[in-house]
This record gives C-alpha cells, sequence and structure tokens, in this order.
C-alpha cells in the first residue's frame, strides 16, 4: 500500500521504518524536509518527503503525527485529498480536555477514521517485545475491511492489535495514553513501561 506518513518526528520515523521493511511504498508530508527530525527519521527510511498536500494525495492511508493543534487546519486545507481515505489519528493534546482529533477528521467525507499509535511512546514502535513479552496495542475505528487494514498495519509494527470498539469507545484508548503518560513522566516510570492484556 502507499502510506503518507504527516510529521517525521519519533512516532512517524519508527513506523515509517516498520512499514517500510513490510513492503509499503512511505511518503513523508513535512512542512521542512531539513529539519533534524526529518533527516533522522530518513536514516532509518528510504522515502521521499513531499509537502504536505502533496503528500496527502499519494497516500492511500494517512497517518497524522503531526502536532495535535495543526490537525484542523491540515484537515480544512485538504479535505477533498482526504475524502475516502483511510485516515489514523495519532495525535495527542493532554493538557486540554479533549485528548484526539476525531471531531475534525470527521468532517472528511467517506473517510475511514481509526485511532492508534497514540497510548504509548515511540520506543514500544520501534521495540515492540520488552523482555521477551510483546507489547499490546489498543484501537478505536469502524468495523469492516478498513478494520482489517487497519489491524494487519498495527501487527506489522510488531505489537499484538487489539480492537476496542468503534469511536464510541475512543476515551478507553485516550485514556491508556493518559495512563502512560501519567506513570511515564509523573509517577518516576521509566518510558519502557508498556501494556499488555493478560489472558487466562
Amino acid at each position: 500500500m502507499n502510506l503518507t506518513i504527516l510529521g517525521a518526528g519519533n512516532i512517524g520515523g519508527a513506523l515509517g521504518q516498520k512499514w517500510a521493511a513490510a513492503g509499503h511504498t512511505i511518503t513523508f508530508g513535512v512542512r521542512d524536509p531539513n529539519s533534524p527530525k526529518t533527516q533522522a527519521a530518513l536514516a532509518k527510511v528510504n522515502a521521499p518527503t513531499l509537502p504536505i498536500p502533496e503528500a496527502i494525495r499519494t497516500g492511500e492511508v494517512i497517518l497524522f503525527s503531526i502536532p495535535w493543534a495543526a490537525v484542523p487546519e491540515t484537515v480544512a486545507a485538504n479535505t477533498p485529498a482526504l475524502s475516502g481515505k483511510i485516515l489514523i489519528d495519532a495525535t495527542n493534546n493532554f493538557a486540554g480536555p479533549i485528548i484526539n482529533n476525531l471531531a475534525a477528521l470527521q468532517t472528511i467525507p467517506h473517510a475511514a477514521i481509526f485511532r492508534a499509535f497514540n497510548s504509548l511512546g515511540w520506543e514500544h514502535f520501534d521495540a515492540p517485545n520488552r523482555g521477551g513479552v510483546q507489547t499490546d496495542h489498543f484501537y478505536t475505528g469502524p468495523d469492516g475491511d478498513t478494520r482489517q487494514t487497519m489491524h494487519q498495519l498495527i501487527a506489522e509494527v510488531g505489537v499484538r492489535p487489539i480492537w476496542v470498539g468503534d469511536h464510541d469507545r475512543i476515551q478507553i484508548v485516550d485514556n491508556l495514553g493518559a495512563l502512560w503518560v501519567t506513570l511515564a513522566f509523573q509517577r518516576g516510570w521509566a518510558r519502557g513501561i508498556t501494556l499488555k492484556l493478560v489472558e487466562k
């Protein structure tokens, strides 16, 4: 598949590397191709960088890993090109009452929107096994064929995909992200802490 990653920071770079290794064609949509973060991502992934509007046009799946506040403006400027595509919201606003960007993305016609890659630090996508234990990754979005695609994309990163439900359950995934951030940054746990659903 042709995957467009908006933003080439830690999350975008880690996912781009895994998806490229799985055989997908990766394009980064960035504002500054010469920024240190973009250059660090390109050192791991042999992929072109394009201005965001051009990059969106190339992708079947669009990952939003740009700053949370930049998403509504990006959506408003590129709605026709985003229409009908699979859109992944990996952005977070832990300082505010609404953590996700679902409201902005739902203005796009015929898009399949998923909430994923937001509840763990990038290290867990770069190295998904911790002490021999596979990290679990929880996500929301519509059921059907597009969910199977999303499930595959998560699995290709190396984490175990766990579907929580449609977006009436999005707060569960957001709260898992808030829990991870609270433990890692406010309670003295290392960023290596992960989430695991244990089945008895």
